[in-house]
């Protein structure tokens, strides 16, 4: 029995990943640690980090698990967090990005991962991977935690272009849904429409627009359509998939994962109030500490960029190692279901609904 799933574990298929390690706030180390615990996890991990080989070999030569499945790509530039999309696409083809995702371009990894400038890799990944035929502006889509089965809502977009008009809300829609099956396993997922209420003669114009072809694609394409949701639906089991432009997205994450914060503060602070308090504390740790683990924004770390001819996922820039391990994890997630593929096929089945 032992000998069959080790035969079945070595017949999976190998996944390989591209790492930019210099971007983010905490740098190489907590990308390598990342890597790391990755690593210890899953040995079916193939890595290829880019970046100052001096300082990765002397980081990876520290923990020899990663002696045999990292591999690294020389690359001079780092693109900081300060730089502009304009200037890095003129001046960025050294760095340490522009390598990973030339790898996925030419189909050396399966994935892309980076903590770097949002901007400035989303203007690279339109560059080097090219955007979906049909597809108009490329989405980010993050994981919310949520009431819903399998704990978690998508949201997009949140941050990759902050207009959206109503075309393009019906790609982000269909794009979700290929989403919620291949990275959260959601046969029929239930999509919503961001709105500042759920009455259909509220909102703007390009919302009522967007409500119509949503839900006349609807039942070609597999996926419930619940209408107009507010903000309160983002964490309810109500929806499975939340649409939105990205202004209103970032505006609505960043917002969660302060309020996430200030809520473990908070917790933090009154169970060290008195000797009670921190008595009371021990007694109820196993539950303190699967409610931190429930809402902390480093286990749900990783934007899925969507409308692209390849798969990239950005890690929030602050990202400590269990953050970038937590990118790596949806990575390998969508690696192994083919997503690129997939989301491909459901964007050419939507311009062939559409043309009828």
């Amino acid at each position: 029995m032992k000998q069959a799933i080790q035969e079945k574990k070595s017949n999976k298929k190998r996944i390989v990943l591209s790492i930019d390690a210099m971007g983010g706030d905490l740098g190489p180390p907590a990308v390598v640690a990342g890597v790391a615990r990755s690593a210890s996890k899953n040995p079916n991990l193939h890595f290829i980090l880019h970046g100052n080989q001096d300082i990765l070999n002397r980081l990876i030569s520290r923990r020899k698990r990663l002696n045999d499945c990292v591999e690294v790509v020389n690359a001079t530039d780092i693109i900081n967090m300060s730089d502009k999309p304009s200037q890095v696409v003129r001046s960025g083809k050294n760095s340490s990005m522009w390598s990973a995702l030339e790898h996925v371009k030419n189909g050396e990894s399966d994935v892309c991962v980076s903590c770097g400038n949002t901007g400035a890799l989303m203007a690279m990944s339109m560059i080097r991977l090219r955007k979906l035929e049909g597809i108009n502006r490329p989405a980010i889509a993050v994981l919310w935690p949520s009431r819903s089965k399998v704990g978690f809502n998508i949201v997009l977009d949140v941050g990759a272009d902050i207009k959206a008009e109503a075309n393009d809300l019906l790609q982000y829609a269909l794009m979700g849904v290929s989403y919620a099956r291949n990275g959260l396993n959601i046969k029929n997922p239930k999509v919503g429409l961001l709105n500042v209420g759920t009455e259909e003669h509220k909102g703007r114009v390009e919302l009522h627009k967007a409500y119509e072809l949503i839900e006349h694609n609807c039942d070609n394409s597999s996926f419930s359509f619940v209408g107009f949701v507010e903000g309160g639906d983002i964490t309810s089991n109500k929806v499975d998939v939340i649409v939105t432009d990205g202004f209103t997205g970032n505006v609505a994450l960043k917002t969660g994962e302060g309020t996430a914060s200030l809520i473990g503060n908070l917790l933090k602070e009154a169970f060290a109030y008195t000797p009670l308090s921190r008595l009371a504390s021990i007694l109820a740790v196993t539950s303190l500490r699967r409610l931190q683990k429930r809402i902390d924004p480093r286990r749900v770390n990783g934007g899925v960029f969507l409308g692209l001819n390849g798969t990239v996922v950005k890690s929030h820039g602050s990202a400590d190692s269990t953050g970038v391990a937590a990118a790596i994890k949806l990575a390998v997630q969508l690696a192994e279901n083919n997503f690129s593929e997939k989301i491909a096929a459901r964007v050419a089945s939507v311009k062939t609904i559409k043309q009828n």
